[in-house]
C-alpha cells in the first residue's frame, strides 16, 4: 500500500468529502478518487462508504487505524530530517477526542502546553466520556480522555483523576420549585438542564431515586452554556466542581452527587509528539481528584 494512497485514504474520512479532501492536499478531485480505488484494489475491499459524509466501512476502519499510524511514524521521520531553519517543518497532527466538561476546565492548560511548542497540530473533537474509546477503537483518532480503565487493543491507559457532579440550581429557583426541599415528588415536576441525548448525568439521577416520571428538560449541548442555563433558572442540573468554584449555585442534596473517573488512552507508538501530548494532559490533570 503507497503512503499517498493512505493519506488520500485518511484525508478524505477526516475530511468528510472527495472534493474537501483534495483541496487539503492540493491535488485534484479526480487524482484523490484514483487513489482511493488504487488503495481499495490493494485491499481486496471497499474501504469507504460514497456517502455525505464519507465514512469508512467495516473494512475501512480496520485499515484507518493502521494507515494513521504508518503515516504518522513517516510524518515524524521527516520532521526529523527536516532542516530546523525550514519554515513550518514538521508539525505533525495528532487528532484527539476529549469530553466536554474537561475541555471546559482542567483541560485547558494541556492545549496552552501542547500549543506553546509549536511542533504539533493538535485537532481536538468533543465527545461524551463513555463513548471516546470507541473513536479510537475506529482509528479516528490517536487517543482519548475516556471513563474506559481498560486499554483498547493497541493503547495504553492511564488514571487521570475524577471529576465529581453536585445536583444544583439557581436559589431562586430552588424557592420556586423545592420550597421544603427537592424530593422525588418535586423533581419528577421541575424542570431539568440536559447536554445532549447522550447525557445520562442527569437521568441517571433521577432513576436512582426511582423518579419514572421524566420533567421538561431542556438541552443546551455546552459545558459553560450549560452552567450558565443553570445559573439563568432554566432548570437544575448536574454541575461538576470546577464549574462552580464558588458555590454560587444551590445543591440540592449533598448526597446528590456523581463522580466520574477518567482515563487517558493512547496508541502505543514510538512517537516523540504523542508522548508531548500525553505529558501535557497528565499534567494538566493534576487538578482532578485522585484520592
Amino acid at each position: 500500500m503507497d503512503l499517498e494512497q493512505l493519506r488520500a485514504f485518511v484525508a478524505t474520512v477526516d475530511h468528510g468529502t472527495f472534493d474537501a479532501a483534495a483541496r487539503a492536499l492540493h491535488i485534484t478531485p479526480s487524482a484523490l478518487s484514483q487513489r482511493i480505488k488504487a488503495l481499495e484494489t490493494a485491499a481486496g475491499a471497499v474501504l469507504l462508504q460514497r456517502s455525505r459524509p464519507v465514512r469508512p466501512t467495516d473494512r475501512g476502519r480496520a485499515v484507518l487505524q493502521q494507515a494513521r499510524q504508518l503515516l504518522h511514524l513517516a510524518d515524524e521521520a521527516a520532521q526529523q530530517l527536516r532542516a530546523p531553519e525550514v519554515s513550518g517543518a514538521g508539525r505533525i497532527r495528532i487528532p484527539i477526542v476529549v469530553n466536554a466538561d474537561s475541555i471546559a476546565t482542567w483541560f485547558a492548560r494541556a492545549l496552552h502546553e501542547i500549543g506553546s511548542g509549536g511542533l504539533v497540530e493538535l485537532e481536538v473533537r468533543r465527545d461524551d466520556e463513555h463513548v471516546t474509546a470507541d473513536l479510537l477503537r475506529s482509528g479516528e483518532v490517536m487517543a482519548a480522555v475516556t471513563t474506559e480503565p481498560t486499554p483498547v487493543q493497541g493503547c495504553s491507559s492511564r488514571l487521570l483523576g475524577a471529576m465529581t457532579y453536585r445536583a444544583k440550581a439557581s436559589d431562586p429557583f430552588v424557592r420556586r420549585w423545592f420550597p421544603d426541599g427537592a424530593d422525588p415528588v418535586t423533581l419528577a415536576k421541575a424542570p431539568v438542564v440536559q447536554f445532549d441525548r447522550k447525557d445520562r448525568m442527569q437521568t441517571g439521577l433521577l432513576e436512582r431515586l426511582r423518579v419514572t416520571d421524566l420533567p421538561p428538560q431542556t438541552f443546551v449541548p455546552d459545558s459553560t452554556q450549560f452552567v450558565v442555563a443553570v445559573q439563568a433558572g432554566v432548570g437544575w442540573g448536574m454541575v461538576p466542581d470546577p464549574q462552580d468554584p464558588h458555590d454560587r449555585l444551590v445543591t440540592l442534596d449533598p448526597g446528590w452527587t456523581t463522580r466520574v473517573t477518567l482515563h487517558w488512552q493512547a496508541w502505543k507508538l514510538s512517537s516523540q509528539a504523542l508522548d508531548a501530548v500525553t505529558a501535557a494532559v497528565v499534567s494538566a490533570a493534576t487538578r482532578l481528584d485522585r484520592a
